[in-house]
């Protein structure tokens, strides 16, 4: 626990806050920069003096319920939160549910692949993002709210044959059984997982074999309708703090592959 920076810290926030950030009048005598320290304390839910041990590194390790209390009190942002757990000692955990919505600046970045095909796909798989490349690539029912979990296991969608199809569902029950862990509370989750348990006996035998996988560099090939055999590689991007990732399709540079992938984007381009 880094003592000296976590006090330096919450005072940083604490005094970069003003009354009315948090509903209080503005009080032009006030002699305080930023809030008082026990302004911080009522709404972080924890007592004035042991809020003030923690300014000035005298206090325990904090536990998360107090460290989420703080972060709530002081208005951090997700990066920030962060940093304040970092500098308590432990890990950040997430929040109560699975982020479904994808930031601004990750989806403008899908548009600018014009030879990459690119999903973003949430903690239980929803894709909450693609580009036109994508959906000509891998099926014009890939956005409105699909799931890959249901379209490997249950059969949703028109998933085309591919050589990492038995690969993919190892990959999707060790992201599910991680996104279980961390949001036990998020009912379509839970729902999930309860359709595809009921629904696929794969599924159920592949959760009993507790899966691990690191997102990585994947090679398959698949067999589009029209356009026949492609060889691609599958690389990904993580967004941590919404723990999503990015999925990039492309080919090698000068296969035929690439050419093909090259006249499937051209099609699908608005």
């Amino acid at each position: 626990m880094a003592r000296h920076e976590l006090a330096r810290f919450l005072r940083d926030r604490r005094e970069g806050l003003r009354p009315q950030d948090i509903g209080l009048p503005a009080d032009p005598h006030r002699r305080t920069p930023g809030l008082r320290r026990e302004e911080v304390a009522e709404l972080a839910h924890m007592s004035v003096d042991y809020y003030t041990r923690l300014e000035q590194a005298r206090g325990p390790r904090p536990s998360a319920r107090i460290l989420d209390g703080l972060a709530g009190a002081l208005r951090l942002a997700p990066a920030e939160r962060s940093h304040l757990f970092r500098l308590a000692g432990t890990s950040a955990p997430p929040g109560a549910r699975a982020v479904r919505r994808v930031r601004p600046q990750v989806a403008q970045m899908l548009r600018r692949l014009p030879d990459t095909a690119a999903i973003v796909t949430d903690a239980a798989y929803d894709v909450v993002a693609w580009n036109p490349l994508a959906q000509a690539l891998l099926g014009d029912d890939l956005g409105g709210g699909r799931n890959l979990a249901r379209r490997r296991f249950l059969g949703r969608g028109h998933a085309y044959e591919s050589s990492s199809a038995e690969e993919f569902g190892y990959i999707v029950v060790a992201r599910l059984r991680r996104a279980a862990d961390r949001y036990p509370r998020d009912p379509a989750l839970t729902d999930l997982l309860g359709e595809l348990r009921a629904g696929s006996e794969e599924f159920r035998q592949i959760w009993e074999e507790r899966p691990v996988h690191a997102p990585g560099h994947r090679t398959k090939t698949v067999d589009h309708p029209t356009a026949g055999p492609l060889r691609l590689n599958c690389d990904v991007l993580l967004v941590p703090e919404d723990d999503q990732e990015v999925v990039l399709i492309t080919a090698d540079p000068g296969s035929p592959s690439a050419r093909t992938i090259r006249g499937l984007a051209g099609a699908a381009a608005p």
